[in-house]
């Protein structure tokens, strides 16, 4: 008789699980390879072209009692002082309708009535907007960060220059260019398959009783799979055998992609860093699904142990894992 599958051995319980969290929906033909330079231009003038506006690295939502408008049209701009130079052509919806970031030049305490700021997690944690708005808000969000800190040459020092619609900086000066960046971060569950276990940790800068999966920046000249060895190590002295890539995720604070996997513990005994973990322990596939039916900043769950918000990727691992237990 065969031995039974583990996780590490099947695609349940979904198919492509990197579709059920927050960012992931983005319709836009982005076009980023063919684009003249009178992309923008000609964008902004296009019927139905509409803005994402960023203040200080956070958007700019119209927001009454019971609406929540990310979207200006161009013309609606004006009293937001944009800086057009900096204009990023995010590209285009299946009917032809172009989006667009821009940095605008308004504080908060210059709003308009019924204007607002709020950053990527207000979005997605209080479901401020549709799926595939929210997917095309972290694309902008991030390429309007990456902008922003690219606005001098890394070789000269001169001042860059927009291309191809913002989606690269050009030096005029020494013919330098810059491209969009991408941080690719590492976040694991570690499973114990003899006892039927998961590790959770907890950092000091946690929301009260909250655990997650561990997580890691991959480092130059690194694999998925050895980064996620190293980073389980260093935190919890826990070693890795089987790796399994199993979702990711765009995560625009500011422009970075969680690449989440499943990991399989090789040794048990935690010895954590007391620098990076305030706690790191096993949890119960029963005290895991309590987490998760508790999650953080919902009313009366103080004192309890907490699972991240539906929409993050550390939701979506501890859930999987619950759920290919009862996937067969």
């Amino acid at each position: 008789m065969s031995a039974p599958l583990s996780i590490f051995d099947s695609r349940h319980p979904h198919h492509e699980p990197s579709t059920l969290v927050a960012f992931a929906e983005n319709n836009l033909d982005r076009q980023s390879e063919h684009r003249a330079d009178d992309c923008l231009e000609k964008a902004f003038a296009a019927p139905g072209a509409h803005v994402f506006a960023f203040s200080g690295g956070r958007l700019v939502v119209k927001h009454d009692e019971k609406i929540v408008d990310p979207l200006f049209a161009p013309y609606e701009l004006a009293e937001l002082k944009p800086d057009l130079d900096a204009a990023i052509l995010l590209g285009f919806l299946p009917n032809g309708e172009p989006r667009l970031a821009v940095p605008v030049g308004v504080t908060e305490d210059e709003l308009p009535k019924d204007f607002r700021l709020t950053d990527g997690r207000t979005l997605y944690r209080q479901q401020m907007m549709a799926d595939d708005v929210l997917g095309q808000f972290a694309q902008a969000s991030s390429l309007i960060s990456w902008a922003a800190a690219n606005r001098f040459c890394g070789k000269c020092g001169s001042a860059m220059e927009a291309k191809g619609g913002g989606y690269r900086r050009a030096c005029p000066a020494c013919g330098n260019l810059a491209f969009p960046r991408t941080d690719p971060v590492v976040i694991m569950l570690t499973v114990d398959l003899e006892r039927d276990l998961c590790l959770l940790g907890r950092g000091a800068h946690f929301p009260e009783g909250m655990y997650s999966c561990l997580a890691g920046f991959l480092e130059p000249g690194e694999t998925i799979e050895n980064a996620v060895r190293r980073e389980t190590l260093e935190e919890s002295g826990i070693h890795i055998g089987r790796v399994r890539y199993h979702a990711s995720q765009p995560w625009p604070m500011p422009h970075s992609l969680m690449i989440g996997c499943f990991a399989e513990a090789k040794s048990f005994d935690i010895k954590r860093d007391e620098q990076e973990l305030e706690d790191c322990r096993w949890f119960t596939r029963a005290e895991t699904a309590a987490m998760l039916e508790r999650v953080t900043g919902v009313a009366g769950t103080e004192g309890q142990t907490v699972s991240p918000p539906k929409g993050a990727i550390a939701h979506r691992l501890m859930r999987d894992w619950l759920d290919w237990g009862r996937a067969g």
